[in-house]
């Protein structure tokens, strides 16, 4: 029967001597007294080379209790973190160990909390799958409620140029707005062609696109820098599941239709692609007719908006009841004097907190929710 607290020694005592005795296995032994193998050859052991002490309960007292550490392996551990100061716990650990052989060194986890003491614990900003959006789409009733923008997909000219073209389409009336090869994927090289999109033709209500960059990060509510710019115009980000293009599907399509007319094959000059672009986005806008618009092309649906841009970014404002942070340079907020990472894409930028439950808070920047903050500093992602 396995070993009971009130006569733990004397059921050792009793294992040891049949083992002694050799007249059964091992295994058998073990299942007599309703222990694991590992557990009987541990017993023998300490009893070969401590006798019968061995078989005492020993102190479950952590030996790397770093509470208890002496001055002198503190010092050196901090010294190696000094000079590293990148290097994490078991790095810190591993090099002791390699170079200061003498000394028996504390546990990783015992080093960490000296580390967590001394205020040198970096937080590791996880990299992490661009979250879901969880709001619902914007409705698209009529012109500039949605406006979608994606790359088309790079290829080669016949010259060896390489072609990544920016797409930007009102999703209502498939108005082609934008067809332009830019510089870069980054948000630098794409922001002037938004610019130049809402001078023409106003503001829309929401800007949806997919997870990529410049649109997305992995940051909280999946904020990128543009997206942010896009809040502080006026508009919303939205951005469709990852892996589900259809919901795309009118933007997607029409880039088909661009594949096929212009880039199959490509042109031999990316002087000959962009004349391409522009006399597809001529003859799509105004002259190609669409099933879904009743066989008329775009131009006899779409209108500019209404809302003109005054070129302004502004950041949000929030109640006066409502706790303000500016978030940092490096992507922190200050609250109850702990530091909560929300994200790098906001740095300079207000956010409000919400109370939304006992000492639970909702960080938002303007209508975005960002993370929930529990407590002085135990937060998740929105």
């Amino acid at each position: 029967m396995p070993w009971t607290e009130t006569c733990v020694m004397d059921e050792r005592l009793r294992f040891i001597s049949a083992c002694l005795m050799g007249e059964e296995t091992m295994s058998a032994l073990c299942l007599q007294f309703g222990i694991s193998r590992k557990t009987g050859y541990r017993w023998l052991g300490r009893y070969e080379t401590e006798g019968v002490v061995g078989l005492q309960d020993r102190s479950r007292v952590p030996h790397g209790n770093s509470r208890a550490l002496s001055n002198a392996v503190v010092a050196e551990i901090l010294a190696v973190r000094q000079r590293h100061p990148t290097w994490g716990p078991r790095k810190v650990k591993a090099w002791l160990e390699a170079n200061k052989y003498e000394q028996d060194w504390p546990p990783a986890s015992s080093i960490g909390n000296l580390f967590d003491r001394a205020g040198l614990t970096r937080r590791r900003q996880r990299r992490q799958r661009t979250p879901p959006q969880s709001r619902p789409f914007a409705a698209c009733r009529q012109a500039n409620d949605v406006w979608c923008v994606d790359f088309k997909g790079w290829f080669l000219t016949g010259d060896g140029i390489q072609v990544d073209p920016f797409t930007m389409s009102d999703a209502h009336s498939r108005y082609l707005l934008r067809c332009e090869v830019v510089g870069g994927t980054d948000q630098a090289h794409v922001w002037p062609h938004f610019e130049s999109a809402f001078r023409e033709f106003g503001l829309p209500v929401a800007v949806r696109s997919d997870n990529g960059p410049p649109f997305a990060s992995r940051g909280a509510a999946g904020l990128s820098r543009l997206a942010v710019k896009l809040l502080k115009v006026g508009i919303l980000p939205e951005r469709i599941a990852p892996g589900k293009p259809q919901q795309n599907g009118r933007h997607e399509r029409m880039h088909l239709t661009l594949k096929q007319d212009t880039a199959d094959p490509p042109a031999s000059s990316l002087a000959e692609q962009l004349v391409r672009f522009r006399d597809f986005q001529r003859i799509y806008n105004h002259e190609r007719p669409h099933e879904a618009l009743g066989q008329r092309p775009p131009d006899r649906i779409y209108q500019p908006s209404q809302r003109i841009w005054d070129g302004k970014l502004e950041s949000p404002d929030y109640p006066g009841q409502v706790p303000v942070r500016r978030v940092r340079s490096n992507g922190e907020i200050k609250w109850k004097s702990s530091p909560i990472y929300i994200t790098k894409a906001l740095v300079g930028e207000p956010v409000g907190l919400y109370e939304i439950a006992d000492d639970t808070w909702q960080v938002k920047y303007g209508p975005i929710p960002l993370v929930i903050i529990k407590g002085r500093a135990k937060w998740k992602k929105c």
